[in-house]
């Protein structure tokens, strides 16, 4: 016959496990197929998004959709893998993009980022002109920081299978909580 304390402790364990187990199997398939968080680092982001600011990446979207001007989305770095930046998605396929005199223009017109950007910002690169087609499965990504944005003007443009997902909802600070 087992000792009743010992019952107790072996019963309370075997009740953790359990618990562990299917936490497990719930929060595991979310968090590497669905949904992931991500933080901030680095300024290329602002004024919109802020160092250290805890965002949530919508995984499950581009599975079904496609990318789309504009949106927020988290991609590999292309040059260093386990890397990961915060990028605008400014150019999809078979868009052309020009880069000239400090403005932004896609296929012939001129880019209107006021909803993100203050209208005095400039963009500028590492050549004086920049004019580029996307091909098949290239997007053309910058950080709304234009002056401090390591993106597709110094990397080029970036496959598809570089974005892990768009930003969500910025869950930290709870002050600044927005979905996207």
């Amino acid at each position: 016959m087992m000792n009743p304390k010992l019952f107790k402790v072996l019963s309370f364990i075997w009740e953790m496990v359990k618990v562990v187990a299917v936490s497990l199997l719930i929060v595991l398939p979310i968090r590497y197929f669905l949904v992931q968080p991500f933080y901030v680092k680095g300024s290329s982001m602002e004024p919109n998004f802020h160092d250290y600011e805890y965002l949530i990446i919508d995984e499950i979207s581009y599975r079904f959709n496609e990318p789309q001007h504009g949106q927020v989305v988290v991609m590999r770095d292309p040059l260093e893998k386990s890397k990961y930046f915060i990028k605008r998605i400014i150019g999809i396929p078979g868009d052309t993009i020009l880069i000239k005199d400090g403005q932004v223009s896609r296929n012939g017109e001129a880019l209107n980022e006021t909803a993100y950007l203050s209208p005095s910002v400039e963009t500028t690169g590492p050549i004086a002109v920049l004019d580029i087609t996307l091909g098949d499965n290239e997007y053309y990504v910058m950080g709304d920081n234009r002056a401090a944005s390591f993106d597709s003007r110094r990397f080029g443009p970036i496959d598809r299978s570089a974005l892990i997902g768009r930003v969500w909802v910025r869950a930290w600070p709870v002050t600044k909580f927005t979905t996207y």
